[in-house]
């Protein structure tokens, strides 16, 4: 997916790990970076790892792999005329070439993000059923989700957003693809047990 220094991203739905590979070391997982769409600069850094989209481009994907254990995530828009961001972190399953929707996050795409998207946002994630699992048939669980703006001239649309999150990543492997209706209904597994489905929330 990647060439010269610049990645493609892949067609969301494709069959299988739609072109993306499966980590040679297996004791890692492969997860898809997705920045955009947004006519505006994003960066998006995991661990030691920074990852960039310009301006010139609507969105821009990166994979990597990543062992089992938390990895702090920090994503970042900035611009003087308000900002345009989105991000998307999907998890591939090794076995089942499955997708999951591990974390989304979005504000002002289309559009300017304004402090009151924000505020809705703040009250959607915070009365989910079930915090921090954004795909219960994944093996990743969200957690420490905050968010702070900067300065805003207008008091209505921040010039920066910095949303931060860390990701817990669990030992073992997804056995259920993406959208199963069994997902999450079994009993909560501890860390780095191999259950049928991903541990709920603290």
């Amino acid at each position: 997916m990647c060439n010269g220094g610049a990645c493609t991203c892949r067609e969301v739905g494709a069959a299988a790990d739609g072109g993306a590979g499966v980590p040679i070391d297996a004791g890692r997982k492969r997860f898809e970076l997705r920045m955009g769409p947004s006519p505006r600069e994003l960066w998006m850094r995991i661990g030691d790892d920074t990852f960039y989209k310009s301006a010139e481009r609507a969105e821009e994907c990166f994979y990597i792999d990543l062992p089992s254990g938390d990895a702090p995530v920090e994503l970042r828009a900035s611009s003087p005329e308000g900002v345009s961001a989105a991000w998307t972190i999907r998890e591939l399953g090794t076995t089942t070439k499955s997708w999951y929707d591990t974390f989304a996050f979005g504000c002002g795409s289309p559009g300017v993000c304004s402090f009151e998207e924000l505020d809705a946002q703040r009250s959607d994630k915070s009365s989910a059923k079930v915090r921090g699992v954004g795909d219960r048939c994944g093996s990743v669980k969200v957690k420490g989700l905050s968010w702070d703006t900067g300065h805003a001239p207008d008091q209505l649309h921040p010039s920066e957003l910095v949303v931060r999150l860390r990701l817990a990543i669990y030992k073992f492997a997804p056995t259920k693809p993406h959208g199963d209706d069994s997902c999450g209904k079994g009993r909560p597994p501890k860390p780095g047990a191999a259950p049928d489905d991903v541990p709920s929330a603290d």
